[in-house]
């Protein structure tokens, strides 16, 4: 039945062309943002995972840049004992060599005090140097922290976040503190490996005592600075360990976020040009709906 109040195909067409254009606008959105979930309503449970996801990372990237402090924090300590160690050139390697040397009758220990004088000052330079953003190991005061607490990961099971951390003591690695509790000024005997002075010592047997007891005393120091240097390098090992890992995490969950809401460029430009002829298809259906009521017309000439 035609009429001129009701035209169910102009209806029927208009149904179309409407959901068509819904179609194609969804489509133009997901081109334009490359997510097929880019809002909650999109998928509220892909959303609401991927929007954690996303806080996660950002929480992951705080640890990276954590991490980052950490290592370079650990790697001034670590460089600064390993000097403080030293070669046959200088540090404690130097100054044990030095007080053996002094063993031997008739030298001169005047002079080799003066060589101990100028490591002992370089030792407590480096100590005090070994500071990166205002924090030191290795010559502390009476403010410094017992223990220090470096950021290494985070995680978060269900709504539960986690932060791990490596503790670090301060006591394991001073070498010089306020309270002369240091591996090199903590007194032991008549002297600290600080405060070793050989220049007044003779051939006595009484005094090649006292220089037995300073050689064992710089061998124990060289003996706890080594362990410390190595504890420190097992940290900083750690700590790079675990810097590759989140970074690898993060890249990992990126992932994991871009298959949960990135679109398939491929599939929506196939489909957007489906829906473009669609559209054109539509609007030319629409076109001739309209005009179909004009051939009434011809039945009242």
């Amino acid at each position: 039945m035609s009429s001129l109040l009701t035209n169910s195909t102009a209806m029927t067409a208009l149904q179309t062309l409407r959901s068509v254009s819904s179609q194609l606008s969804t489509t133009q959105t997901r081109i334009s943002t490359g997510q097929r979930v880019s809002t909650a309503s999109d998928n509220a449970a892909y959303w609401s995972i991927a929007t954690s996801m996303r806080a996660d990372n950002a929480a992951l990237s705080a640890v990276s840049d954590s991490l980052g402090l950490s290592a370079a924090t650990v790697d001034t300590e670590y460089t600064a004992l390993t000097s403080v160690v030293g070669d046959k050139t200088g540090g404690l390697t130097k100054l044990q060599s030095l007080l053996v040397e002094a063993k031997t009758a008739g030298i001169d220990r005047t002079k080799i005090q003066a060589d101990i004088t100028q490591i002992q000052q370089q030792m407590k330079g480096t100590a005090d140097a070994a500071t990166f953003n205002g924090v030191n190991w290795l010559s502390t005061t009476a403010t410094t922290p017992a223990t220090f607490d470096l950021v290494s990961s985070f995680s978060r099971v269900g709504g539960t976040p986690t932060v791990g951390k490596i503790t670090l003591t301060t006591a394991n690695y001073s070498l010089y503190t306020a309270t002369q509790g240091g591996i090199l000024d903590k007194v032991s005997g008549a002297a600290s490996v600080d405060t070793i002075n050989i220049a007044a010592l003779t051939d006595s047997a009484a005094d090649q005592t006292t220089l037995d007891g300073y050689i064992a005393q710089v061998t124990g120091a060289i003996n706890s600075v080594a362990s410390a240097a190595a504890d420190l390098g097992a940290v900083k090992n750690r700590i790079s360990t675990n810097t590759d890992f989140v970074k690898s995490l993060m890249d990992s969950v990126d992932r994991g976020i871009g298959q949960l809401v990135d679109a398939d460029m491929n599939q929506e430009s196939t489909r957007l040009s489906a829906l473009q002829v669609q559209q054109q298809l539509g609007v030319q259906a629409l076109s001739i709906a309209n005009n179909s009521s004009q051939s009434i017309l011809s039945l009242f000439r």
